[in-house]
């Protein structure tokens, strides 16, 4: 099993304390995360050095990225193996209209979707809102 530390580096990231605290606060989280839950989480640390370490994460592929249309980025670790590619690593996102987590279902893919010739996907999105599992006592 690789560790945190070897993961960041083998993605060209820079082992910090912050890194690898907000690598661990995301790993224990079973639901995307916002920018201000992060600032929350850690009220004493540099906003800029919190965003900043969360674009680098989504720039090397540690977490992706969620518009859940809410009008606020939520962000999730990657699972093992994803390059965040539009061909192999999309997945299903869930966002509960009751208590509004959103939840990446990873075992539950999107189909690859082949748009007409001359059009160019560069992001492809599938939330489900609804009520879940937790909320609605099943």
């Amino acid at each position: 099993m690789q560790t945190i530390e070897e993961l960041l580096e083998a993605n060209n990231i820079r082992v910090t304390a912050m890194r690898l605290l907000i690598y661990k606060f995301l790993a224990q989280k079973k639901v995307a995360v916002t920018l201000s839950d992060i600032e929350n989480a850690f009220e004493k640390a540099d906003r800029t050095t919190l965003y900043r370490t969360i674009k680098t994460f989504e720039e090397k592929a540690i977490v992706h990225q969620i518009d859940d249309g809410t009008g606020i980025t939520k962000y999730a670790l990657c699972e093992k193996g994803c390059n965040c590619e539009i061909e192999t690593d999309l997945h299903l996102h869930f966002h509960c209209n009751n208590c509004n987590e959103t939840i990446c279902l990873t075992d539950h893919k999107i189909p690859q979707i082949k748009v007409p010739n001359g059009f160019i996907s560069e992001n492809v999105n599938l939330v489900v809102k609804g009520i879940c599992d937790k909320c609605s006592g099943e």
